[in-house]
């Protein structure tokens, strides 16, 4: 294991109740002023937006709405968010809605207390915001796991960017397995992906063997793909719906990651992928991650040996790869770039320029080349 400081201040209200009993415990931090973020206002139609407007009006809050926050959210939105934040004197921000929701939220509120541009401030100085407008979510989409931690991942339109960028941790976060039963079903298994993915990564970064975080990460797989199966035979199934918002939860929360490096080559991909066309980023890691994982499978041929067996009940590494993709299908995922809902025209042309601009992760069984994450590009649109 390597050295770590690992704190987790993020107060997790799980559970039917959890709505009711985050506002009653932590609306007194809140002070007077909230501003409630979300998406296209699918909140209003599920009735998740009179539920929490109903508790904050019955505290006295007065309540800013910023909404229309899209999936991939933009670094321009992020900064009208900010910028009515700052004119309204928002005390609190409650994100509401999926991962993309809790992604601007977190910037919003650090470009609140700014006096520069974060983007700036993070990409060229190497500097990062100390502090930020309070904030909570409410999760009603999961499996991105990103309201358990500071990272968010905005898409910077005029750089042709999507990157990782630092905000606000939330303090509290609002986990309600019932909220996830309006989404749609697509979503619903890309958020799975999502998570399965996640720790994926984590486990096939560089660590010591007996790894105890390692083993913890295999547990989250195997749990994931097991109600990622559970939904197959019935999407409705409540209990796997939970079982699989704490999956997600807890691959993002740290806990897979103390300790040793990690491998998000997949994900810094489909970053890129999704800054030229748009498109849903569990679909897109779906496409990518295992055709990823056959270019290198022989760098790290026993801890796949090990994921195939100990995820799948597979004997060999690569009974290990099939077995994600035939969880792949079986979840009506795509498994071409040609399947994916974009902007644009997937070309090989707009492909070389992802590849082009794809960080190279330096921590994983092998570092790719430029030309090689190309070729990965080109598998998968064939």
């Amino acid at each position: 294991m390597q050295d770590f400081k690992y704190s987790y201040p993020v107060n997790v209200y799980f559970g039917s109740e959890s709505l009711k009993q985050a506002l009653d415990q932590e609306s007194a931090k809140m002070g007077d002023t909230v501003m409630v973020t979300y998406g296209g206002g699918s909140i209003k139609r599920n009735g998740i937006y009179d539920q929490v407007m109903e508790l904050l009006n019955k505290d006295g809050k007065r309540v800013v709405e910023f909404n229309g926050i899209m999936s991939n959210p933009t670094y321009a939105k992020v900064q009208e968010g900010a910028k009515l934040a700052k004119e309204e004197q928002v005390d609190f921000i409650l994100a509401v809605g999926g991962g993309s929701v809790s992604d601007a939220s977190k910037i919003i509120s650090a470009q609140a207390k700014l006096g520069e541009d974060i983007w700036n401030l993070e990409m060229v100085d190497y500097k990062f915001p100390t502090g930020g407008i309070p904030m909570g979510v409410v999760v009603t989409a999961s499996g991105t796991g990103l309201e358990m931690n500071n990272g968010a991942v905005i898409t910077n339109e005029d750089k042709k960017i999507k990157a990782g960028v630092l905000g606000t941790l939330p303090s509290f976060a609002i986990l309600n397995p019932e909220f996830t039963m309006t989404v749609p079903h697509g979503q619903v298994f890309s958020g799975a992906f999502d998570t399965l993915s996640h720790a994926m990564e984590t486990y096939f970064g560089k660590s010591d063997r007996d790894n105890v975080s390692d083993d913890v990460a295999l547990a989250i797989m195997r749990n994931t793909v097991k109600n990622m199966r559970r939904l197959v035979e019935n999407v409705e199934d409540l209990e796997a719906r939970s079982n699989l918002m704490w999956d997600s939860a807890m691959a993002e929360n740290g806990i897979l990651k103390v300790g040793r490096k990690t491998d998000f080559e997949a994900h810094q991909i489909e970053h890129q992928l999704g800054a030229y066309t748009d498109c849903n980023h569990g679909q897109g890691l779906a496409v990518i991650q295992p055709v990823y994982y056959r270019h290198i499978l022989n760098d790290a041929s026993e801890k796949f040996e090990r994921f195939a067996k100990e995820v799948f009940g597979k004997d060999t590494a690569q009974e290990g790869l099939d077995a994600l993709g035939d969880l792949i299908k079986a979840c009506h995922l795509p498994t071409k770039l040609n399947e994916l809902r974009s902007t644009v025209e997937i070309t090989p042309e707009l492909l070389r320029q992802v590849a082009d601009s794809a960080n190279l992760v330096q921590t994983g069984p092998r570092t790719l080349t430029h030309d090689e994450i190309y070729d990965i590009l080109m598998e998968c649109l064939d």
